[in-house]
């Protein structure tokens, strides 16, 4: 992929993100639980997900392939997953869409610098630098000046 179409493709996913985000936590409101929601999103996210596998995947990993697999990661992400979207469905109708997407987009970013600079989860070490720290920091004020009211 080209160095156009990658920053694109993720700022559309931030974008659906956000809506998916307000539409959850309006169903939240109206079932009375964003449990319930996060629920409903996960079983269709899934139906989805399955949908674009059939029409996607060719090869499938092996037996071999999935039995190397560490035990939690098949799990540990659902839970992180889980989490993380009924508290942005539970703060949503309280904070409001904009407010809780950059404070968790705060959340996000300050996770991921720290987590790129030591190499967590087997991901490529990123060592934070002067521009990056700068840039974390141009961010986080823009996070504070978004929630001034």
């Amino acid at each position: 992929m080209n160095q156009i179409l990658l920053p694109l493709i993720a700022f559309f996913a931030g974008i659906f993100l956000a809506v998916q985000g307000s539409l959850n936590a309006q169903l939240g409101v109206l079932l009375k639980n964003p449990l319930l929601a996060t629920l409903s999103a996960f079983l269709s996210s899934s139906l989805f997900a399955l949908l674009f596998v059939f029409i996607q995947v060719r090869d499938f990993p092996s037996a071999k392939q999935i039995y190397e697999i560490p035990f939690y990661l098949w799990f540990t992400g659902g839970l992180f997953s889980v989490l993380g979207i009924s508290m942005y469905y539970f703060t949503i109708p309280k904070l409001g869409v904009a407010t809780m997407i950059s404070l968790g987009l705060c959340g996000q970013l300050i996770f991921a610098v720290v987590a790129g600079h030591f190499g967590w989860f087997n991901l490529p070490e990123e060592p934070i630098s002067w521009p990056r720290f700068i840039g974390v920091m141009a961010m986080i004020l823009g996070i504070i000046l978004i929630n001034i009211k």
